[in-house]
């Protein structure tokens, strides 16, 4: 199976201070002891969200307690670091996101190597942006928000969620492939982006898919398109952007990792738990409710779908020329 295929597929500083020592390997049956799952961005997010939900699943799949720990900060990049340097053992989990997959890109100097000091263990979710923009603008399809930005006089203003998020590259992918101005307005963040979207104040976000459902069928943002492939249950009048933009692709996605290392063993039984758990009827349900689409997979089809989703957005890190550190 192609990187391609996979991706395309709806499976589609405080290091001193760690609380993960490095130790002797995980003996007897894993898991003998609670487990520390580090998401490495602050809590009420899409990433802490997707993992409140499954760990309360794996925990009772598993007889054993797996605790969230919030690190956020720099990207995701603090609490990687700290899950790198964890021991091996099958007791310290990185449950990452999006950024995963861009920050290889955009930061120079980082203690750690995302490809050598983690091992893939499954994909858990795939969340497409949805292109959103104040109900007051004139458009309603793709087509009409690319004759909308070529005729408007300096192009159009665009929001992010931040400097090199996922929200950003969507908006600088759409520039190449479009031709039109695209002026970037970062935010700290994707609600605030969104309260200035429904007032008017920016008129158009690549918002993550979870969060806008509500204000769409509210009438306070109007939805163009989506980001994934295929019709959102959630949505169904929605199309994708790459029915007008064909290659348009840009999933937020979380998935789980391991230092490096850690036993095949180990890998195994989390995978199948966690494979476990995301085909549970209640976890679908939850998940649906989110966009989120997740499937059963293997350590080698999620090693395959980053690799993918690393080439992918290293391209656009470089052609946008983003640099942060």
């Amino acid at each position: 199976m192609s990187r391609s295929q996979v991706s395309r597929r709806a499976l589609l500083a405080a290091i001193a201070a760690v609380p993960f020592a490095r130790g002797a390997s995980a003996q007897g049956s894993w898991p003998n002891r609670p487990v520390s799952v580090m998401v490495p961005y602050p809590p009420a997010g899409g990433a802490d969200t997707t993992a409140r939900i499954l760990y309360a699943k794996v925990s009772t799949i598993l007889g054993q307690q797996f605790v969230i720990e919030n690190r956020g900060g720099a990207g995701g990049t603090i609490g990687e670091a700290l899950v790198a340097k964890a021991a091996p053992d099958g007791y310290t989990v990185l449950h990452d996101g999006t950024a995963y997959s861009i920050n290889g890109a955009l930061y120079a100097n980082l203690p750690f190597d995302y490809g050598r000091d983690f091992d893939p263990v499954a994909l858990v979710s795939l969340v497409p942006n949805i292109l959103v923009v104040t109900p007051s603008v004139p458009v309603s399809t793709m087509a009409d928000v690319i004759a909308y930005a070529k005729a408007a006089p300096g192009g159009i203003d665009m929001a992010s969620s931040g400097n090199g998020t996922l929200q950003h590259l969507s908006l600088e992918m759409f520039r190449f492939m479009t031709g039109a101005k695209v002026n970037h307005v970062p935010y700290r963040g994707g609600g605030v982006a969104l309260n200035d979207v429904i007032a008017g104040q920016v008129k158009f976000f690549f918002s993550n898919g979870s969060s806008v459902v509500g204000l769409i069928q509210g009438g306070k943002l109007k939805a163009i398109a989506h980001t994934g492939n295929g019709r959102l249950k959630s949505l169904p009048d929605i199309p994708p952007v790459s029915d007008t933009l064909p290659g348009f692709e840009a999933y937020e996605w979380n998935g789980v990792f391991v230092p490096h290392g850690t036993p095949p063993e180990i890998v195994r039984s989390l995978n199948g738990a966690i494979n476990q758990a995301i085909a549970a009827p209640d976890v679908k349900q939850r998940f649906e409710q989110l966009n989120i689409d997740s499937r059963p997979n293997t350590p080698d089809e999620f090693r395959a779908f980053v690799a993918d989703q690393v080439e992918r957005w290293s391209k656009v890190v470089k052609e946008a020329n983003i640099k942060i550190g």
